[in-house]
């Protein structure tokens, strides 16, 4: 079994962008006057900081294989990694994921021990610049605060300004294309959508800056859709239900032309489009702001779709699972990935030597190896029986099928 440092170290290479949600502290400590640090002396030895110029998603990786606990921690409390530095200065490239993974052995428990500091513009976000300090609290459980603010943060407040450019949490550039664009269509969305039915100057497929005619639409001059193409259908494992189909975001539609067809332009494109994609509306926006957390019930799913078609998943890809919002799931949610375990035949029960004929071997008990984790999974779109979540770590091949669950 793959331990959850080694995961979660893992996980943390290369996360580069969405941000940490403002409204997503809401589970977290009181501010730092309620729980004030307790001297330098209560907490373990302080470890070696990380080189000034490695980030904390660097640091995580250093850590690798490190599986000493510090012993003030108690057992309840989340354990903190013992290359953890007592301080640590942000920088520019740092992800929350990177951090929480240099802190904590679990990364998705880091709101137990972030403390807010009400003196602090935003406290709930991290800058680059800002100054973390670690220490523990009387009963020895470890805090995470800023001792220090950034010029980044202090210039745009004493500006009464918006503070923009918080470190992000996970690497947006994965999942853009699916944060705010529909990605599950039903049956009855797909029969009155209108479509795509054909591309100027007859080419098969459209991209950036060509433009398309779609029948079906009522729409005005400047109008805005979202073009989707259409692909496998959803559904279940456990009772074969049809949950939706695929729609893989393909580019925006601008409606350069009402009528019957309609004309458009492709203007944020992400992938080919070709005729028969179908329009969605664009006005839906997922939030794109979420904390990490881990399940509040009981989950046990399935990975049930691979965004590209694919069979064997690795890191950094989009995946469909069969849970979603009736299941307790929320943007954010961190899962396990496990695979499922093998089913052999039992040839050497009994005393038997595993030496008999093949109907000898075929009447063997057989016998269910145990799942094993191979990753890990943050859920980042819901629907009400489907969610999309990025693999964040892979410790080896994942297939399509694997057992997703709590952490």
């Amino acid at each position: 079994m793959v331990s959850n440092q080694l995961v979660a170290a893992r996980l943390a290479a290369g996360l580069v962008v969405v941000s940490i949600a403002a409204a997503g502290c809401a589970h977290m400590h009181q501010p730092a006057a309620s729980t004030q640090p307790v001297a330098e002396a209560a907490a373990p030895a302080a470890q070696t900081a990380p080189a000034p110029e490695m980030t904390a998603t660097e640091a995580a990786i250093a850590s690798t294989g490190n599986e000493a606990q510090p012993a003030a921690a108690p057992a309840e409390a989340p354990v903190v990694n013992p290359s953890a530095p007592k301080h640590y200065v942000v920088k520019k490239g740092d992800t929350l994921w990177g951090i929480a993974s240099m802190y904590l052995r679990d990364p998705w428990l880091w709101p137990e021990v972030w403390i807010i500091n009400p003196q602090i513009p935003n406290p709930h976000l991290i800058y680059p610049g800002d100054k973390l300090l670690l220490a523990y609290s009387a009963d020895g459980r470890p805090q995470v605060s800023v001792e220090e603010a950034g010029v980044v943060r202090l210039d745009p407040w004493l500006r009464s300004e918006p503070l923009e450019n918080s470190i992000p949490t996970i690497p947006y550039a994965a999942i853009q294309g699916f944060l705010s664009h529909p990605t599950v269509v039903t049956r009855e969305e797909i029969h009155r959508a209108p479509y795509v039915v054909a591309i100027r100057d007859m080419h098969e497929v459209a991209g950036a800056g060509l433009e398309v005619y779609v029948s079906n639409l009522e729409a005005q001059q400047n109008a805005r859709f979202n073009i989707v193409h259409v692909e496998e259908p959803l559904r279940d494992p456990d009772d074969n239900a049809l949950l939706g189909y695929e729609g893989v975001y393909t580019a925006t539609a601008l409606i350069e032309r009402p009528g019957r067809p309609a004309k458009a332009a492709l203007i944020d494109t992400a992938r080919e489009t070709v005729r028969g994609d179908r329009l969605v509306s664009a006005d839906e926006e997922t939030p794109v702001n979420f904390e990490l957390r881990a399940p509040s019930g009981d989950i046990h799913g399935h990975i049930i779709a691979v965004i590209g078609g694919t069979d064997l998943i690795g890191q950094f890809q989009v995946v469909a699972i069969n849970r979603g919002k009736r299941h307790g799931l929320v943007p954010g949610t961190m899962l396990a990935i496990d695979s499922a375990g093998e089913t052999v035949r039992d040839l050497y029960r009994d005393g038997a030597t595993g030496q008999g004929t093949s109907i000898d071997r075929s009447f063997s008990p057989k016998v269910t190896l145990p799942d094993e984790r191979v990753g890990t999974l943050l859920v980042f779109k819901v629907f009400d029986r489907v969610s999309y979540g990025l693999v964040v770590g892979a410790s080896d091949i994942i297939d399509r099928g694997a057992v997703v669950r709590n952490p």
